[in-house]
């Protein structure tokens, strides 16, 4: 995602100080809506499908010691060899600078040192590494002190443990993941190493047969949906047909069945072939699972052993391709004109903490983006519906915008996960999250549509109405404003969007339906809309 147009950045600044001003006016805007289904939040949805864990506890009661320890900046470059050596020497000319110009001269030096650096201590991220050297990626902290108290209380206390959503990771747990071949290394255009050709076939292997477990159990989902609304129509129907008035001439006498009680009885026995249908796929289905289930841990349990003979061998060459992404991922949240220093300081950090993408006020944030937009993250194959959550990578930097790196592996279009990444320390939270959703979306649908992208669905519309207007600039990326417009405002039922663009939206990327219940009644746009809605599905061309 190309983030480094000066107009489409300036542009992107004005929606986000638009949002500053309002606040995060979007949650509000379905407050009711949200206090409404609070309580089907977990664990699936009114569909069936699995949704985000609900965050009670944000962050910690007991503040992690680590960030008041006097020696955590010596600890943090002990054994770093000649990189630290290099970090610590230029850090200090930095700090000691009294002329601007010097400043600005080490603060630039500096930025290519801190990422030499950090890509040593990635290299570690496998084993055990000191928690000061841990946070060092994770934050991007090298010394705590030059944090007032109140901030450095603040990083103490956000929780350090097992993620309660598996797709949301802080870089070093990310690199873990791959240096152990526990996730398949981002896609580039170099040619990776085949030293772990044994690892990695496993891991492929699991991750197809993940795959086939994760559709298996959307199809089980859909059927026993299926099965529940027969089975209720059945009851009406048998209800219907033992209603009996008395007969005409002998009172003692139910009378025979009507005209409609006889339709009745022959629905009923279509209804019971499709029940025992459904029963034997349901029951069919089950075998799958189980027979797919045991294979997957019988290959798991072989690539436990094959990790434990190698003393869990680590991809190195895996390691540095990924921190080169990495990287890559950092300067496109950033942009040409942000701040690129690469260390969390007291001298720019200025954010509160609602707006710090820390792992809890993250996936609280994912799960408002699907409160309003809750097809985000389902993905259509064969007739078959999955939730599919990409996988969120938390990068410590001062950028503003959330990217998406892969909306899907080309490889694996049922059921791998995407990748999108977000800065650490945005201006506003919202933003963030919204243009790396929004660029999740763009391409998503762009990806899907294949040849046809400029022509049919979300981005086909789009990119129509962009040529007619005659716009110039990337359209993905008016795309992710107008998104965000979408999410925030549109959300409220304050028109902000192109008539035209309302529409595209409206059908291709639609408001959680208690959402547009409410905004139908709000405005004649959103009411005609809707109606536009029952036109299509009664000519069953939706």
């Amino acid at each position: 995602m190309n983030l480094e147009s000066d107009k489409t950045a300036e542009s992107l600044k004005a929606e986000t100080d638009l949002i500053s001003e309002t606040g995060s006016g979007s949650e509000n805007a379905v407050s009711d809506f949200q206090e409404e289904s609070a309580e089907e939040t977990l664990p699936l949805s009114a569909a069936g499908f699995p949704q985000f864990p609900l965050i009670s506890t944000l962050l910690s009661d007991t503040a992690a010691p680590v960030f008041n320890d006097p020696s955590y900046y010596k600890n943090a470059l002990t054994h770093g060899g000649d990189e630290a050596k290099r970090l610590h020497d230029i850090y200090q000319k930095y700090m000691g600078a009294a002329d601007q110009k010097d400043k600005t001269v080490f603060r630039q030096q500096i930025i290519n040192i801190y990422w030499d650096y950090c890509a040593k201590i990635a290299r570690e991220a496998t084993g055990a590494i000191c928690e000061p050297k841990k946070f060092l990626l994770r934050y991007a902290l090298l010394n705590p002190e030059t944090l007032n108290p109140e901030t450095r209380d603040f990083f103490s206390k956000i929780i350090d443990g097992p993620s309660p959503e598996s797709a949301v990771y802080y870089i070093d747990e990310w690199l873990r993941s791959i240096g152990r071949n526990e996730i398949k290394a981002s896609s580039t255009d170099e040619v990776r190493s085949d030293r772990n050709d044994n690892s990695a076939h496993f891991r492929t292997l699991i991750e197809k047969l993940d795959g086939k477990l994760e559709g298996t159990q959307g199809m089980l989902r859909n059927l026993n949906i299926k099965r529940k609304e027969n089975e209720g129509i059945l009851k009406s129907r048998i209800s219907f047909i033992t209603g009996h008035s008395p007969h005409p001439q002998f009172a003692e006498i139910d009378n025979c069945y009507a005209d409609e009680q006889k339709k009745a009885l022959v629905e009923v026995q279509e209804i019971l072939k499709d029940l025992s249908r459904f029963d034997r796929e349901i029951s069919n289905l089950v075998n799958i699972y189980t027979e797919n289930k045991a294979a997957s841990a019988s290959v798991k349990e072989k690539l436990e052993k094959l990790q434990a003979a190698e003393s869990v061998s680590v991809d190195l060459q895996a390691l540095n391709t990924e921190f080169n992404s990495i990287r890559q991922m950092a300067k496109m949240t950033i942009g040409k004109m942000g701040n690129s220093f690469p260390m969390l300081s007291g001298e720019y950090f200025h954010r509160a903490p609602n707006d710090v993408c820390y792992r809890e006020n993250v996936i609280r944030k994912l799960a408002w983006v699907e409160s309003i937009d809750n097809e985000v993250f389902l993905r259509k194959y064969k007739n078959q519906i999955n939730r599919i959550v990409p996988f969120v990578l938390l990068l410590p930097t001062y950028g503003d915008y959330g990217v998406c790196w892969e909306p899907f592996d080309r490889m694996n279009k049922l059921t791998s996960r995407g990748r999108i990444a977000v800065p650490l320390y945005p201006k506003n939270i919202t933003i963030a999250i919204l243009t790396a959703i929004g660029d999740y979306r763009w391409q998503f649908a762009k990806e899907v549509a294949s040849f046809y992208w400029m022509e049919e669905g979300l981005t086909g519309n789009y990119y129509q109405w962009f040529q007619s207007q005659k716009i110039k600039g990337d359209v993905k990326l008016y795309f992710i404003q107008d998104y965000i417009s979408w999410m925030t405002k549109e959300a409220e039922g304050i028109q902000k969007l192109d008539k035209e663009v309302r529409g595209i939206f409206w059908r291709y990327m639609p408001f959680a339906q208690n959402l547009k219940d409410k905004l139908k009644d709000r405005n004649l746009i959103y009411q005609d809309l809707y109606q536009r809605d029952k036109n299509r599905v009664m000519s069953d061309g939706y």
